[in-house]
């Protein structure tokens, strides 16, 4: 089963050919080999080593060191990570998320419904969890709950990712497990929001509307612009984006979504605020 590290490697692989004008017979005989080589690395149905990717990227002309050396760096890659121990219980697009996640230099993201997944405890993730359609059986729900809370260790972790985070307002007021559980969820937010790897800001209902049509958006960061990835959430699964015009959209909505929020103290105090009324 291949990753999605292993997928996006493949993807930029095509891209670099494209680039450079190539079909995938021209630069098959560029490199002297089958043609069906080339569309196998493409497609993360075989490897490519380090000595064959600089091969690549000297036949297309790619002159970008930095690139090319988060693409060798991501070749190197043999470790498979924990979330591969859920292969198989949690749909695929979990995991693609939370390697994305693991291998991220920054997270920046907007809520409109729900917390962050990264922020929620266990009990407002078992609630949102309780309240999916089909409903899930408790051995489901507690594979998905597990995974969440897993998945946010990475906020502890040396060398994580700085995780920012634009919430609307709605969601803060959303009472999933109820007033107590809802007032825990937002008390545990704050906590967040005062360690130096976390920005929380809120979009109140005040702020003039907000862009997009509504979905959750995360950006991950990578080693270079190029290697930023955009996961939208939808209720059927979860969409990866990396193409240059998608990843420069994204990036001036989130910077738009930041500069309507309030600043970092007045989203405390407005958070505050809510959980004394719940």
């Amino acid at each position: 089963m291949t990753t999605a590290r292993q997928r996006r490697l493949g993807a930029e692989l095509r891209k670099m050919r494209e680039a450079a004008g190539l079909n995938a017979r021209e630069a098959a005989a560029l490199l002297g080999i089958d043609h069906t080589k080339i569309s196998h690395m493409e497609t993360a149905r075989s490897g490519v080593g380090s000595d064959r990717l600089r091969v690549l990227a000297n036949s297309y002309g790619c002159c970008d060191e930095p690139y090319l050396q988060a693409l060798l760096a991501m070749v190197a890659e043999r470790e498979r990570g924990w979330w591969e121990e859920y292969r198989g219980t949690l749909p695929a697009g979990f995991l693609d998320l939370t390697e994305l996640e693991a291998k991220a230099k920054s997270l920046r993201t907007y809520q409109i419904a729900h917390l962050p997944g990264l922020t929620q405890t266990e009990g407002y993730a078992r609630a949102v969890f309780d309240f999916t359609f089909p409903r899930l059986d408790e051995e489901h729900v507690g594979a998905r709950v597990e995974h969440r809370m897993r998945r946010a260790e990475i906020l502890d972790a040396d060398g994580g990712p700085h995780f920012s985070a634009v919430v609307h307002e709605a969601a803060l007021r959303m009472r999933f497990g109820g007033p107590k559980m809802a007032r825990a969820q937002l008390d545990h937010l704050l906590s967040l929001s005062e360690r130096p790897n976390c920005t929380i800001r809120v979009l109140t209902f005040e702020a003039d509307g907000f862009a997009g049509s509504g979905q959750a958006v995360l950006l991950a960061e990578g080693d270079v612009p190029k290697l930023d990835t955009v996961q939208l959430d939808f209720a059927h699964g979860a969409a990866f984006l990396d193409a240059a015009a998608q990843l420069d959209a994204y990036r001036d909505l989130l910077s738009e979504m930041e500069s309507r929020s309030l600043g970092v103290a007045e989203s405390r105090d407005l958070i505050r605020e809510i959980a004394r009324t719940l």
